[in-house]
């Protein structure tokens, strides 16, 4: 990658941006191929003995060293390179970048994990996602472009006249990108766990050293040359072994194309597994396991009595018949986790119940591949309110991710780098392609996953289950554990809980690949995540050190200055986002989908009635962000159980018709744009000349002829 010092000079003609271009398409031309060659060496000493950690060693050290190649390369210090890379990333390239900047552990690992768990409701994501960057498209880039700030805070504070607005735009931006940058950080603790074999809160921090030297030193300009590089690995990681188990399966090797083929084999698979007199043993096993606890929960102090003296008699009992020692500490570890106190046995049990309920359920608790929505439109009272609820939280998911899409500072910004308005635009269709190559596969891979699991996984004897299952369950228990509850030593569907953010990285031991495939796949997972947390910390950063900083606080310092403070800030937010990642604080996707429901509420209504109402004033967008902000954050904290026990809300939980916390932005999105809009017909307008820019950026031609 020595090539990319050459973006240090500059273009400032045709000719000269033609170079550019062309020296970009040599240098990661190279770069593709070198990464093919170097897929191909290792499976090679893969075949002539190289142990399964040194390949997962190989690639972690040789991924995190290119990127910190680019990053040390692209190191700068100034503000137009370090904020939007010098305004002259040609439109593919733009997109490529921006395709790795969306394509984060949520897209890569979450979303295909999603559809396998939930089948049909699991392309609410794909919608929402997908059809956010047609908004994107015609309503935020070519306008946000031509307004020519450099962050989202920067572009509200100009159009809305003031540092009210930019101040509540930076706590918005932090929020939203914070909440996003832990669900990467997780992420990258999940991959560089399962590559080196660290314990996961080591491998969080080894992690956190490659995203923060390629954002650290270069800003922008690093992180726009180093997500193109892994956008390259991460496409070529996530479609090879879809495209192996394509082959394998059917013998076509276009997924998408045998999608509905496979899909109708599942089904007739799940129809199969539905009526298993085993898979039936073992939901009544469950059942039983739930009833136990029950019957514990009606008078815990007798029951927790009883635990404990039952465990301190076997214990007892083991030692006075010298019995083996592993039986001995195995006694002596179960009578440690006997709750120390009602209120502990209380939440415990309370877990447990929850739990066996869980999976007291046909299909491991999965619901049909190809059923649309729970419940019955055409069944019992309870039937139908069920499938309404369940279409309604479908069509509020999409209409979410699809808003919050469109409002994602960290995206936006990445609209301020291109040279022109019209490569802005052009950046955006070639931002949909380079996504639509994961999405578009993503729903075959979940389809070929199940099929591999429902038929050659689900029967194998529990002392030959494949390797990929100790190892999974070695790197955390609560995303693949198995049971032989019905002890007759065969795997049944129930008898497996596997967490949807381990399907893609499993996919490759799952179809009987090579380990370096394996390690392919989770440096394409490691590549998604870094390149998403790059573009989060450096919006936080930006947020902090231009908006907050230079904008407001000490408009006279010096450049060298401002992009020191934004290193500095971007270190200590990058820290803080690893410790709460440490802690595993909520699954992936609910952080994801928070992370949109924030950005959707407090500035989708204010950018787009910026953009097209001239009208829209200081007082309007700044009360409309709070409102929709608040609104949003609010249900989420008294709806969703973790943040619940985060800030100790005790009381029940009422839905509003039935909408589930992540997709809290359904209701912060209209309340911002009605309290932007009667708050700013009930204040003063905007200065005439705000007015004017506004009607100038969205019709130039126009109003070039009344000047």
């Amino acid at each position: 990658m020595a090539g990319m010092s050459f973006d240090k000079a500059g273009a400032s003609s045709a000719s000269a941006n033609a170079a550019f271009r062309k020296q970009l398409n040599k240098v990661y031309g190279w770069y593709t191929g070198g990464f093919l060659t170097f897929i191909v060496v290792l499976a090679v000493l893969e075949q002539m003995g190289l142990p399964r950690n040194w390949i997962g060693f190989i690639f972690l050290i040789a991924t995190v060293a290119l990127y910190a190649g680019i990053g040390i390369m692209s190191r700068t210090t100034d503000a137009a390179e370090y904020y939007v890379a010098g305004r002259r990333v040609p439109a593919v390239y733009n997109g490529m970048a921006t395709g790795a900047d969306w394509m984060s552990a949520a897209s890569f690992i979450g979303m295909a994990g999603t559809l396998y768990l939930t089948g049909y409701g699991g392309l609410a994501f794909i919608m929402g996602w997908t059809g956010g960057y047609c908004l994107v498209a015609l309503f935020l880039a070519p306008y946000l472009r031509k307004f020519g700030q450099f962050t989202i805070p920067d572009f509200l504070g100009a159009r809305y006249e003031g540092n009210l607005p930019r101040f509540i735009g930076i706590l918005a931006a932090i929020l939203c990108s914070f909440t996003y940058v832990v669900a990467q950080i997780y992420g990258v603790g999940l991959i560089t766990t399962r590559l080196s074999g660290l314990a996961f809160e080591i491998g969080i921090f080894v992690g956190l050293g490659g995203i923060l030297v390629c954002s650290f030193l270069g800003g922008m300009r690093a992180v726009t040359w180093t997500q193109v590089a892994q956008y390259i690995i991460l496409i070529i990681a996530y479609m090879v072994p879809v495209v192996w188990l394509s082959v394998k399966q059917t013998g076509v090797p276009v997924p998408q194309a045998i999608y509905g083929y496979q899909l109708q084999k599942v089904t007739e698979a799940e129809k199969r597994l539905r009526e298993d007199p085993k898979e039936k043993e073992v939901i009544a096993a469950f059942k039983a396991e739930a009833d136990k606890f029950d019957a514990k929960l009606k008078d815990i102090p007798t029951a927790l009595a009883a635990d404990k003296e039952a465990a301190t008699k076997k214990v007892a009992d083991l030692k006075a018949e010298n019995a083996p020692l592993a039986q001995v500490q195995a006694a002596e570890k179960a009578l440690a986790a006997v709750p120390a106190t009602e209120a502990d046995a209380k939440k415990a049990w309370t877990a447990a119940k929850a739990a066996n309920e869980a999976r007291a359920k046909p299909l491991g608790g999965m619901v049909p591949h190809a059923q649309q929505f729970a419940g019955d439109p055409n069944g019992d009272e309870k039937a139908k309110k069920t499938y309404d609820e369940s279409r309604r939280n479908f069509l509020a998911l999409v209409f979410c991710l699809m808003v919050g899409t469109a409002a994602l500072p960290h995206i936006l910004m990445r609209y301020y780098t291109t040279p022109s308005v019209k490569e802005a635009r052009e950046s955006v269709t070639w931002s949909l392609f380079f996504i639509f190559l994961l999405y578009f596969t993503a729903p075959a891979l979940a389809v070929l996953v199940k099929f591999e699991m429902f038929n050659f996984v689900v029967g194998t004897p529990f002392d030959k289950l494949p390797e990929w299952i100790g190892a999974w369950n070695r790197v955390d228990p609560a995303l693949l554990s198995v049971v032989d509850i019905n002890k007759d030593g065969i795997l049944q569907l129930g008898e497996i809980k596997i967490g949807g953010d381990i399907i893609v990285l499993a996919t490759p031991a799952i179809g009987g690949l090579p380990y370096v495939i394996s390690g392919m796949v989770a440096a394409g997972g490691l590549a998604a995540a870094l390149s998403t947390a790059d573009g989060l910390l450096l919006t936080i950063a930006n947020a902090l050190s231009h908006d907050l900083y230079y904008k407001m606080i000490d408009p006279n310092a010096p450049t060298a200055r401002r992009v020191t403070i934004s290193k500095v800030l971007l270190l200590v937010v990058a820290l803080m986002a690893a410790y709460v990642a440490a802690q595993k604080p909520a699954d992936i996707l609910f952080l994801v989908s928070a992370a949109f429901s924030f950005a959707a509420a407090a500035f989708f209504p204010a950018l787009t009635l910026g953009i097209f109402w001239k009208r829209a004033n200081k007082w309007g967008a700044s009360l409309g962000m709070v409102a929709g902000l608040g609104t949003t954050f609010y249900y989420m904290v008294t709806t969703q159980p973790w943040l619940r026990g985060i800030f100790g809300v005790t009381s029940p939980i009422e839905l509003w018709w039935g909408i589930q916390p992540i997709s809290a932005g359904m209701f912060g999105v209209p309340i911002g744009f009605a309290v932007i809009i009667i708050v700013s017909l009930l204040t003063p307008a905007p200065r005439k000349d705000t007015q004017e820019l506004v009607e100038h950026v969205r019709y130039p031609d126009l109003k070039l002829a009344r000047g």
